[in-house]
């Protein structure tokens, strides 16, 4: 089980921006060597490559009671706030066989490219670069704001991926790229903030203006970016205060959106989630939930502040502990049918890997990646993970759930950095891709749960905005009254 204390990174006095120039971008700077020479699998590579028509009439085939109307529409919806997303999925099951694709959270900020194999007729960037051609690039240029500046790529965690987007960025734009990290910690960071204008400090001390940024902040990013800025934030921090980093918001908006597509024959499939679940009700949540329950502090990423009870005594050591917010969401546990929660939703649990020689069976979640483009929204990539052991049938006593059940790859090492687990990887490629009992109907619905959790907190952003474009932070706090999160939010 993840602990929720977050070791402090130690720095080197006065961080500074390095610049990315044209013409830098190195493949082996930029993947896990084990996806850079992987080939990738057929069927990923086709689904990849499925025009949006063929996607609506397979999908409206094996669920005739879809609106495909419906569903068209939605593939086409342009984001507002949330243009880059990636969705964590689990693939599960009933016990009368029912599958289905479930979102666990939807993020911004995503990490996946440095695990995607190259497809076919994309052999020099990779998603790199449809990324920065499709939604960058006409995010910077949609607005002219006549601020006068530079690009950068702002990061903390993940510089494999981030400076990996520096590069392309430089290539794409013919200019140079600033690059720099920018921790929550750090007593003198090299960015700052100047009547809106986002500067950069460069190794001789001196400040540049930027025009538009690529954030790669996941450790809540609101305590460093102001929500109201001239320079282009991409993606805006509202997307994370939407549910891009925050699952209490998130499962509200999922809430609301399924509500709006009433009568479609679409949804977002989740477990069942309670929301502002303050710690002393922990306990009664869990029990309703039939003794398995997953607790999640809502603003923790990265497989951080996520707790997965299946006895008392996990449940004694959650209670045990001491956290900076005040609420929690409770969601029904998916494991083993032996020992998943009874919900309102029926008990669901995990498909998980073909069993290896021994039998084994693991649980897997799928990452896919999408962005918002001129013809929707379209897939980038996908990657899966598998968690430590194997999925038992019964639980022993004393058993510790998380090694069975959590697939991040995330490691926090003591000194604040972060680290991956590659060995739990498991690659979209002709060897790894069999592992996971998927096929092409598996990746339209995981496709199809990602866009529809983008668009409902994209939906949410746009809520949380008055019309003059300011954040109603009144209504935010009747959605998240949580005065610890309040007060790190920077509005300007």
């Amino acid at each position: 089980m993840f602990n929720s204390s977050m070791p402090e990174t130690k720095f080197t006095p006065k961080t500074s921006a390095k610049t990315v120039q044209p013409g830098e971008f190195e493949a082996h700077m930029h993947w896990y060597p084990k996806a850079l020479n992987a080939t990738i699998h057929p069927m990923v590579n086709f689904f990849l490559n499925l025009d949006q028509e063929r996607v609506i009439n397979r999908y409206c085939h094996l669920h005739p009671t879809v609106d495909s109307e419906a569903l068209r529409q939605w593939l086409n919806y342009r984001c507002r706030q949330f243009f880059w997303a990636g969705a964590d999925l689990l693939n599960v099951t009933s016990a009368g066989g029912k599958r289905q694709m479930v979102v666990i959270e939807n993020n911004s900020c995503p990490s996946g490219q440095k695990s995607m194999p190259l497809t076919d007729d994309n052999q020099e960037q990779g998603g790199y670069r449809l990324l920065i051609e499709r939604t960058f690039k006409p995010f910077v240029e949609s607005k002219r704001t006549g601020l006068k500046g530079d690009l950068a790529v702002i990061y903390d965690k993940n510089p494999m991926e981030a400076t990996g987007y520096a590069a392309v960025i430089a290539d794409v734009f013919q200019e140079k790229v600033w690059c720099m990290p920018f921790y929550q910690n750090d007593p003198d960071p090299a960015v700052s903030f100047q009547d809106g204008v986002m500067m950069v400090r460069d190794e001789n001390d001196e400040r540049h203006p930027v025009r538009a940024v690529f954030r790669y902040l996941t450790q809540r990013p609101w305590n460093r970016l102001p929500l109201h800025t001239r320079t282009r934030i991409f993606n805006p921090v509202l997307a994370c205060l939407a549910g891009g980093r925050n699952k209490l918001i998130a499962a509200k908006a999922y809430d609301l959106f399924n509500a709006e597509l009433e009568g479609t024959g679409l949804k977002i499939n989740i477990p069942e989630t309670i929301w502002d679940v303050h710690k002393s009700q922990v306990p009664v949540w869990v029990k309703k939930l039939g003794g398995q329950a997953v607790v999640k502090i809502p603003y923790s990423n990265a497989g951080q502040g996520v707790f997965t009870i299946v006895n008392q005594e996990e449940l004694d050591r959650f209670m045990a502990s001491e956290y900076v917010y005040d609420r929690f969401i409770v969601q029904s546990l998916i494991g083993n049918y032996q020992w998943s929660s009874t919900s309102s939703k029926g008990k669901l649990y995990h498909v998980g890997t073909i069993p290896n020689s021994k039998g084994d069976t693991y649980v897997a979640d799928l990452r896919m990646m999408v962005s918002s483009t001129d013809h929707g929204i379209r897939p980038l990539c996908t990657y899966a993970r598998r968690a430590l052991l194997p999925l038992e049938d019964h639980l022993a006593a004393g058993t510790d759930s998380w090694d069975m059940l959590g697939t991040n790859l995330s490691i926090k090492k003591p000194d604040g950095t972060w680290d991956s687990d590659t060995n739990r990887l498991i690659l979209m490629d002709r060897r790894d891709f069999n592992k996971l009992g998927i096929g092409v109907d598996d990746l339209i619905e995981a496709y199809i749960q990602t866009v529809l959790s983008m668009i409902a907190i994209d939906k949410m952003a746009q809520m949380l905005l008055n019309k003059q474009g300011r954040f109603r932070l009144k209504y935010f706090k009747s959605f998240n009254d949580d005065e610890a999160l309040v007060k790190e939010i920077l509005l300007t």
